[in-house]
């Protein structure tokens, strides 16, 4: 995996950019935006991610790991490869993705081209416990995983691992479409549901 790469800005094109490292120039496929920022001649840090094919390898830059990260999320949902994930990337920045996966916004999405209702109803569906936090730095930081944060920190308090997972099952299902708050606050939710269930 080559997780960045930082070098030379050799050319610039409409769709990616060369980086020399060590004396080699490295083709890095990248959004408008990123490609944007790039100066031939300058230096550069891109944040990457190697997409291997049978008959390919690609080197796909980003302006920072953030974005990379999201773009190989991306790529877990059914029916979304390199280059429509890409492509969402290159309509909405990081943080907008993420609002509009959390909060089921289907018709952020669907101004992709390439992505429909269906395809964007799929994305919030299969994403949307995944996706990450909100913008708005680490306090308001939603964590990709919360079901599994807070399931483990109720079975540290002392709940049993079935009651821990009905908590988590019953916040989720209060939530029902509504943006994910931080994983703090769904603990304090899942504390007061297995409250009133004693």
């Amino acid at each position: 995996m080559i997780a960045s790469v930082r070098g030379r800005v050799a050319a610039v094109t409409s769709d990616r950019a060369v980086i020399e490292v060590g004396g080699v120039g490295l083709a890095v496929t990248c959004a408008p935006s990123t490609l944007a920022t790039l100066r031939p001649g300058a230096e550069a840090r891109l944040a990457t991610s190697l997409v291997v094919r049978e008959d390919s390898l690609t080197l796909y830059g980003f302006a920072d790991d953030d974005a990379r990260t999201l773009f190989e999320l991306l790529q877990t949902a059914s029916g979304v490869g390199p280059r429509l994930a890409l492509a969402v990337l290159a309509v909405h920045q990081p943080e907008a993705v993420r609002r509009a996966v959390a909060s089921g916004d289907t018709a952020t999405l669907t101004r992709v081209p390439g992505i429909g209702k269906k395809g964007a109803e799929r994305l919030v569906l299969e994403l949307r416990d995944r996706v990450g936090g909100l913008a708005g730095g680490p306090a308001g930081a939603v964590s990709a995983a919360w079901s599994e944060q807070v399931q483990q920190a109720l079975t540290g308090l002392g709940w049993t691992a079935g009651q821990a997972e009905q908590a988590v099952a019953a916040v989720a299902e209060e939530l029902d479409g509504q943006p994910v708050p931080p994983v703090p606050v769904l603990l304090k939710q899942a504390i007061r549901l297995l409250g009133r269930s004693r």
